[in-house]
């Protein structure tokens, strides 16, 4: 019998069940009892609401997960998407790393066997105010940037620790793609001049990871053209036409003023070489049609179109999944009714474009200063954010601490075959790739993304030999 069943003396078991929701230190209305069309788990989700500034009726949405086995003992991993303004739910959450993805039919959930829930417990954010669920009650609150997305995020987690008191100690590790790559080292900085001041309770930050991230745009900018012609998509004439003429240094979007005409006619024309077909976020990956997979959902037929093992409709089966009012009831989301539709991508955020091109290297600097591992990762396929910027600012950062090479570049392996390449600087910095992984690494790669974040959360390097004999 459950220690909150009925019979008996109501008074008694009502008792009972608050100590006991006091105790396990899990806030019992944020529990989500089942999903529509969810597979049957052991594990528990949790979801709903923290306040981040109560006057201005600012609010986070969270979806929180424990860990699929022995989650006391496993730490707490936060996950954030990029955009700016995409939602950590609807991409990390269901997309990638979770334990779900939606079914073919949008209306319900499959298992995902290569969740990261394997390693750590789980915990995902729609961040800032206007992403997703998240909102806020003051308008010019959705005019927003770099600083108070960092700012929102600690206060978010404070109160966050106050809903779940039992990970105020847990190992904390911070983690995610894209933007996040401005998002989670401003938000571990933010952190750690809290730890500076805090006469109490720290933050116990045990290392970040980031995929495919952006960290200077100007140099990431230049990549993704040099990317574009490495891998056969515009022409020599085009590609060392922008090589030779484009100065991104100091690019900012809204005042790309350094750039001649050369050099835009060169980028326009290479973006309509590479053209619709292609999906710029993993170059080897076919496209979904959205017409077709929205009139299949319509009729609730499977609509799943299988690419090297990749459904590459999830995002509109994501979208119908996450507008269905049951699957909004059982999360406790939108309960303010907002007055449109979830998005992956805000359609209310006006983010700040300058902050866009910050530079974040002197950020990882003050990271790895303070002793927390930092491990940047990148699909091989994505020509948004290439490798071959991030691991030439890798690089840079090393240089800049004076940290020498521990372990040289070379191959990782998982399953007998390579995973991908990687290198690490002195204790704290490394770089790796995901051999065959897109922008979003775990969506295109789950197995070897799962074997990288799980070596990264125990503090293992990644293999450098295959253990698997090979025939002559």
């Amino acid at each position: 019998m459950g220690a909150c069943s009925f019979g008996g003396l109501w008074l008694i078991l009502a008792l009972g069940c608050l100590v006991s929701a006091v105790v396990e230190g899990f806030p019992t209305e944020d529990l989500v009892v089942r999903l529509p069309g969810q597979p049957k788990v052991g594990f528990r989700q949790f979801a709903g609401y923290v306040d981040v500034d109560v006057k201005a009726g600012r609010s986070l949405f969270y979806y929180f997960v424990e860990a699929e086995e022995e989650p006391d003992k496993k730490p707490l991993t936060l996950w954030l998407n990029g955009g700016p303004g995409c939602s950590s739910v609807g991409g990390g959450a269901f997309t990638e790393l979770g334990p779900f993805y939606p079914k073919g039919d949008g209306r319900g959930l499959r298992r995902n066997s290569m969740s990261w829930n394997k390693a750590s417990n789980l915990l995902f954010v729609e961040s800032p105010a206007g992403v997703g669920w998240s909102y806020s009650n003051t308008t010019s609150d959705y005019n927003t940037g770099d600083a108070s997305t960092a700012r929102d995020m600690r206060s978010f987690l404070l109160k966050w620790f106050e809903k779940f008191p039992e990970f105020k100690s847990r190992a904390l590790f911070l983690t995610g793609e894209s933007y996040a790559g401005h998002y989670i080292p401003q938000l571990a900085d933010v952190l750690l001049d809290y730890n500076a001041q805090s006469s109490g309770f720290k933050f116990n930050i045990k290392g970040v990871a980031i995929g495919n991230p952006l960290l200077r745009l100007d140099k990431d900018l230049s990549s993704t053209y040099e990317y574009f012609w490495s891998h056969g998509m515009i022409s020599d004439e085009v590609g060392l036409t922008i090589m030779n003429e484009c100065d991104f240094d100091d690019y900012v979007i809204t005042s790309p003023h350094n750039l001649t005409q050369t050099c835009s006619d060169a980028t326009a024309e290479a973006n309509r070489i590479v053209g619709d077909y292609v999906d710029n976020y993993d170059v080897i990956l076919d496209v979904c049609y959205p017409s077709i997979a929205e009139q299949e959902l319509r009729l609730r037929k499977a609509v799943t179109k299988i690419s090297i093992g990749v459904d590459v409709c999830l995002t509109s089966e994501r979208h119908y999944y996450f507008n269905l009012p049951e699957v909004q009831k059982a999360l406790h989301a939108n309960r303010t009714s907002l007055p449109y539709g979830w998005s992956m991508c805000s359609r209310v955020l006006n983010y700040s474009d300058p902050d866009i091109a910050i530079n974040i290297l002197p950020v990882l600097k003050r990271i790895v200063r303070s002793h927390i591992p930092v491990w940047v990762f990148s699909g091989d396929q994505d020509s948004v954010v290439p490798l071959l910027g991030s691991r030439s600012h890798v690089r840079d950062l090393a240089q800049d601490l004076k940290f020498k090479i521990t372990v040289p570049y070379g191959a990782w392996f998982h399953k007998g075959q390579v995973g991908g390449w990687a290198t690490e600087y002195g204790s704290l910095l490394t770089f790796a790739t995901v051999r065959g992984a897109s922008h979003m690494v775990p969506y295109a790669q789950p197995s070897r993304a799962l074997h990288l974040f799980s070596s990264f959360v125990r503090g293992r390097r990644l293999p450098n030999a295959t253990r698997v004999p090979i025939d002559d």
